[in-house]
């Protein structure tokens, strides 16, 4: 089942919470809205669903035009962050519920709605759990409930609105790496919703960045992380440094420091930002004559492979004072420098991402 969303707007009040968003699904694929709170993700889904009614625009699934069709009748699936299950119903009778209350003309006899739903507890691993009920299981296996209900009734759409958010870090991990397996055997048609970098980009085909009610980036995991559309694609996805810069002929001078920067060669002068990523740094103990960003390591967070240092530039004159740094460094090479809070230190980027003022690169 493939889906059109075309020029779709919404409007709660004075607050515009869609502006004319258009974007095609194709039939099997699993799709990741992601960006902060308020961006239009949950709306934009919900109106897929038909839980919402668009302001203007047109939504068609496999092209007939659903927009002004009944949420009853779209034949879509729904989970929600807080599982929705009904606690007075056993695992079982939540899953079976959906097809006992179709019309009596189109509903299953009873002898396969049980074989039906013993067949998706399997499938999610939680047959030996047919008769309890939802307040004896934990949050990963309630969620993964709700989700054998929501295929119960055989959806053409899967929607799922931050399915685990609710979760702990360690059951999120397992359950999105579990949901990709299920949808490489299923292969519905399937959009979440998440505002969890680490979850879209590990879990979909593609992902869908949104940030104030527009599209900012559509475009697999891959080619969002290494080539982002805006200062705001980039910023969001990961944490990063961020500097005022000059771009000029093919480089970029930021604190006092210099890269190459090919992508603008034909800029003569220009504002710009630089962003770096805490891993593109090469971090060097302090000499006089060692040319860089000077710092100094206010706290060092080291654990397994991975050392972690909050720096602040240190006053100079083409270097602004207390400037925060992230870096990030293997911890093994943390231990080779030998240096503590209140050392000084130089950093030298090795790469960095310019976007020139006023200027957008071409999804």
């Amino acid at each position: 089942m493939s889906i059109t969303i075309r020029q779709v707007s919404k409007h709660f009040g004075s607050f515009h919470a869609l502006n004319n968003i258009s974007l095609e699904i194709e039939s099997g694929e699993l799709v990741a809205l992601l960006g902060p709170s308020g961006c239009g993700k949950t709306t934009l889904l919900r109106i897929i669903a038909g839980l919402e009614s668009a302001d203007q625009g047109v939504i068609t699934f496999s092209g007939e035009d659903i927009t002004h069709i009944d949420v009853r009748k779209r034949n879509v699936g729904f989970v929600f962050q807080h599982y929705a299950l009904f606690r007075h119903m056993t695992v079982f009778e939540n899953v079976a519920f959906g097809m006992r209350v179709k019309p009596k003309k189109i509903r299953a006899p009873e002898a396969t709605i049980k074989q039906k739903v013993h067949e998706l507890l399997e499938l999610v691993q939680l047959d030996w759990l047919a008769d309890r009920y939802p307040w004896q299981l934990s949050g990963g296996q309630r969620q993964r409930i709700a989700l054998a209900r929501a295929l119960a009734v055989e959806p053409k759409v899967l929607l799922l609105d931050e399915p685990f958010g609710a979760l702990d870090a360690k059951v999120r991990k397992e359950l999105r790496r579990w949901l990709r397996r299920l949808h490489d055997e299923l292969h519905v048609t399937s959009i979440f919703v998440t505002h969890d970098q680490e979850e879209a980009l590990e879990v979909a085909d593609r992902v869908v960045l949104m940030n104030g009610g527009v599209i900012e980036q559509v475009g697999s995991p891959q080619s969002v992380w290494e080539h982002p559309a805006s200062p705001f694609v980039y910023g969001f996805l990961g944490d990063v440094n961020q500097f005022e810069a000059e771009a000029r002929r093919g480089e970029v001078a930021f604190e006092g420091v210099t890269i190459s920067s090919p992508e603008h060669a034909d800029i003569a002068l220009a504002k710009a930002r630089a962003y770096v990523r805490p891993y593109d740094f090469e971090v060097i103990r302090y000499s006089p004559q060692i040319s860089g960003i000077p710092v100094r390591l206010d706290r060092a967070i080291v654990f397994g492979p991975i050392a972690r240092l909050e720096l602040n530039i240190i006053r100079s004159e083409s270097a602004s004072e207390g400037r925060a740094l992230d870096v990030q460094m293997p911890s093994e090479q943390f231990a080779s420098l030998d240096i503590k809070a209140g050392d000084q230190l130089v950093l030298r980027p090795t790469r960095a991402k310019v976007f020139i003022e006023g200027q957008r690169l071409t999804r």
